[in-house]
């Protein structure tokens, strides 16, 4: 402090830095105020002698305080006039002092209040799933998190997102109104500055799921978050289970630099395209995908039996009667699905298992599985033949699909596009393909007429996809309903000899899209959501969905049941699965076709059911199956 200014400025200095310290300084600065109060009356009581007879000076001091924290002491006093002169300025010293105490614990309260408002302490949890960053994605992940963690202690999902605490919670009741026994914590602030991640805990976290935002070009926002996490030095020691969603492939590269072996990394456009293709090719499977990828039922996990070690394949696969072994994890490489029968299990692999919950992949002990060997098939697999595809509505998801329909279909297989062309950057060619002629058509394809003249009937499958990259998401969901109302229409409610697949941006829409008599739907974000969750319980998961998403390897297959069994006589579900097994493929279940459209029976899919009840299939319905082909 600089001896040259005066007392007045030195103290005017010293009060007020004392002031600017907030609740903590104007508390001390009453509490000094009040000592000197007490203090110089008593003093002044004492020095004039007119304290009442036999009182001391601590007991006046005593009389002193007791007046100021309570004004209706001093209504008893007697003495002289100058002592009871004395008490009275004590009381009304008394008065102020507490007045502006109560004012001040108000406004503590109250900026606290605001404070916790504004989401800015730290969360104190521990095992707790943190998300990063707020998208429609958000509500999917709360939701089947708080379903996975049913079976756990005190739950906790943390939010930090730049949107206000307040709204967060609110939207998250709205759309997420039971949340079990989890709680969900919302935190305002940036992911991408170390300083507000600081208050997630994230070194004591389960794991970490970092969302794409909304907008043309969110990759970068992506890595930027990832490069917080993985460069925060307090975090350098700690083993981060962190999930993350890409959207350009040409990203890819980059965000794996970035999260190297501490992050997974989902490439959104390559998965929902591979999907969508798959799907538009096997009516029934986005139905099996619900099933693997969300928590309302059976999901995919991994099982070890020290007991198994030295078990052939073909042979662990009747082992479990009411959980579905689908592949091996072996102790020291990525997962394979549908490995050759005759793979032998060493010690330290798992099983990739599908089942209920990860406590019910028990060994059944049965060892006689009443397999009806007169009704199994052994019929030559069906010849593939050149395949008709007509693709309604564009994104830029669309090359990503017909590259990947290259992948699955027969030489001479012919696809015709048709979309709006100020919504459509492609220009009829996509370098590279094998097996596809394309043939684009600029054209409105909510356009009844439009619809009328490209002959649906003469196609084996049909593509819709949602205007995404220009629509906002009810509209573009709102185009696809009213091609699909179309369609419907002029094809007079039946799909005999095509199947329809289409994509929808907003799953509430898919109920209504359901009037249509569409085979599947592809809820782009919803599967996304439901792919980011089950990585982020378990991150071994990436390889085994990006394996069943891969044209390379084995993928999910629905099969006539023809093929297997003998329609029409009762069998058991271990008979489909040794018929399965003789072809290399692994049985997940069945799809019932005379249920296709009952929603409430998931559409007649069954997955993982139980080996040992019989079931008599008819010659229309399909077996779900793992093959290569």
């Amino acid at each position: 402090m600089n001896r040259n200014n005066s007392l007045r400025d030195r103290l005017s200095y010293a009060f007020d830095t004392m002031m600017s310290r907030g609740t903590s300084g104007l508390m001390i600065w009453l509490g000094v105020l009040s000592v000197v109060l007490i203090v110089a009356f008593s003093l002044v009581v004492i020095l004039t002698r007119t304290a009442p007879e036999g009182e001391n000076f601590l007991e006046i001091t005593w009389m002193s305080l007791m007046r100021t924290l309570d004004p209706g002491t001093m209504g008893g006093d007697q003495g002289t006039p100058l002592f009871l002169m004395a008490m009275l300025c004590v009381t009304l010293g008394g008065i102020f002092i507490i007045s502006t105490l109560i004012g001040i614990v108000t406004t503590s309260l109250e900026a606290k209040l605001e404070s916790l408002r504004k989401g800015r302490s730290r969360v104190m949890e521990s095992g707790h799933t943190v998300i990063l960053g707020w998208s429609e994605q958000v509500f999917t992940i709360v939701s089947e998190l708080t379903i996975a963690n049913e079976n756990q202690k005190n739950p906790c999902v943390a939010i930090l997102a730049e949107m206000d605490k307040v709204e967060m919670e609110d939207e998250i009741r709205s759309k997420v109104p039971d949340t079990r026994n989890t709680r969900v914590v919302c935190r305002t602030g940036s992911p991408m500055e170390p300083a507000d991640l600081a208050i997630m805990s994230l070194g004591t976290s389960k794991s970490i799921i970092v969302l794409s935002p909304e907008g043309d070009d969110p990759d970068p926002e992506v890595i930027k978050v990832m490069l917080a996490i993985v460069n925060d030095p307090e975090l350098s020691s700690v083993d981060l289970n962190v999930v993350s969603l890409v959207r350009d492939p040409e990203n890819l590269q980059v965000a794996r630099i970035v999260g190297r072996d501490r992050a997974e990394i989902v490439l959104a456009g390559d998965l929902v395209a591979r999907m969508a293709a798959q799907t538009c090719l096997q009516s029934g499977l986005s139905v099996v995908y619900q099933e693997l990828l969300d928590y309302g039922g059976d999901e995919i996990y991994f099982h070890m039996e020290p007991s198994l070690a030295g078990s052939r394949f073909r042979e662990v696969l009747f082992m479990y009667e009411n959980s579905t072994i689908m592949g091996i994890k072996p102790a020291d490489g990525p997962p394979v699905l549908n490995p050759p029968m005759d793979t032998v299990l060493e010690e330290g692999d798992s099983l990739i298992a599908i089942s209920e919950d990860d406590d019910t992949v028990v060994l059944s002990g049965r060892e006689t599985f009443d397999v009806s060997e007169g009704a199994i098939r052994s019929d030559s697999p069906v010849e593939n033949t050149p395949t008709r595809i007509i693709m309604l509505g564009w994104n830029w998801r669309a090359p990503i699909i017909i590259r990947e329909l290259d992948s699955y279909l027969m030489p001479g297989s012919y696809l015709r596009v048709v979309a709006r062309g100020e919504m459509c950057d492609f220009g009829g060619q996509e370098p590279g393909l094998e097996n596809l002629e394309l043939e684009f058509t600029p054209a409105d394809t909510t356009d009844r007429k439009i619809l009328e003249s490209l002959d649906i009937a003469g196609f084996n499958h049909i593509i819709l996809l949602c205007y995404t990259d220009h629509l906002e998401a009810q509209e573009a969901d709102s185009a696809t309903l009213m091609t699909l109302l179309h369609i419907r229409d002029i094809t007079g409610g039946s799909k005999a000899g095509y199947t329809i697949v289409s994509e929808m941006k907003d799953i509430r829409n898919r109920n209504l899209a359901e009037v249509t008599g569409a085979d599947d739907y592809i809820v782009s974000d919803q599967m996304l959501s439901l792919l980011l969750t089950q990585i982020s319980e378990n991150r071994y998961l990436s390889g085994v969905f990006w394996d069943l998403f891969d044209p390379e390897g084995s993928e999910i297959y629905l099969k006539p049941v023809s093929r297997f069994v003998s329609p029409g006589e009762p069998v058991n579900f271990y008979t489909v699965v040794e018929s399965a097994a003789r072809r290399g493929e692994v049985a997940l279940g069945y799809r019932i076709a005379a249920l296709r459209d009952d929603a409430e029976s998931s559409y007649g899919v069954v997955v993982n059911p139980d080996k040992g009840k019989t079931v008599v299939f008819d010659d229309k319905d399909m077996v779900i199956v793992l093959a290569e082909d």
